[in-house]
């Protein structure tokens, strides 16, 4: 990537654990499950400018895209509003971006950066790398979700494509940062279960390589979105997962307003 805009900030990968690590999600409450907490590995990484490549960024290679999105949604906060209006605007970006033939909006997060804010419908951001779905459960969530077609949409391609943005903006507190897919090894990955009171759930935390190449959008406009890859069921050296985290940018003024960003997770099917 070439030079621009570079912040060190500091970034929460998890130490190598003895078992498979956990996390009970009760409540609104989360209480960890293992000697190894995500986030207890904390590094100094260099963050680039993604706007100096914004136009070279690719799913497939570091599993990020940058793009213009000016939604109709008046109010964020209110779901069926994002359902009815939000839902199908993604469903177009994804399609659009990756010439998937078909594309299902299966769920949300409202994230705010201002404790005062939180509540069962609003989120704190996540503090820690991670990435959404691992080799197991991107298959699962098709099963979950679509069970009468999952055999047969299972044989074909089909990826995890969260679209991430700004409810307002510019973003100077607690932005997002993604790490290219292609600077990440598969010893790199951590299973870690999400135990919820009805279901276990399975993310990838990550633990720290020197080698990781860190990118974010300085600013990033209410106008503005960024698409991430959470997994691929192709197993042909293209990026499948994507490792990513809020962070603490230290150019943000002390008087930034918090973040507020809306995610979207989406299921993108291929003909092949």
């Amino acid at each position: 990537m070439n030079a621009g805009l570079q912040v060190e900030a500091d970034f929460h990968y998890i130490e190598k654990p003895s078992r498979k690590p956990g996390v009970f999600l009760h409540d609104g409450k989360a209480e960890e499950r293992s000697e190894r907490t995500p986030g207890d590995a904390v590094r100094t990484m260099s963050v680039l400018d993604a706007r100096v490549v914004a136009d070279t960024l690719s799913l497939d290679r570091e599993g990020v895209r940058l793009v213009g999105h000016e939604s109709r949604v008046r109010d964020f906060h209110d779901a069926a509003e994002v359902r009815s209006v939000y839902y199908p605007e993604v469903e177009r970006l994804v399609r659009t971006a990756t010439g998937a033939v078909r594309v299902l909006v299966f769920d949300h997060n409202v994230r705010s950066d201002d404790p005062e804010r939180h509540s069962p419908d609003v989120h704190p951001p996540v503090r820690f790398v991670h990435n959404d779905y691992t080799h197991d459960s991107g298959p699962q969530r098709v099963h979950d979700l679509v069970p009468d077609e999952a055999e047969d949409l299972l044989t074909r391609r089909f990826a995890v494509i969260n679209v991430w943005k700004p409810i307002s903006g510019p973003v100077r507190g607690a932005p997002l940062a993604v790490c290219s897919g292609d600077t990440i090894a598969a010893g790199d990955l951590v299973p870690l279960d999400l135990v919820y009171p009805d279901r276990t759930g399975e993310i990838y935390a990550f633990l720290h390589s020197p080698g990781h190449r860190w990118f974010y959008v300085p600013e990033m406009r209410a106008d503005e979105a960024m698409l991430l890859k959470c997994y691929d069921s192709m197993q042909d050296g293209r990026t499948r997962f994507t490792a990513h985290s809020a962070f603490d940018d230290p150019t943000s003024p002390d008087d930034a307003p918090p973040r507020e960003s809306i995610e979207a997770r989406s299921l993108a099917f291929f003909d092949a």
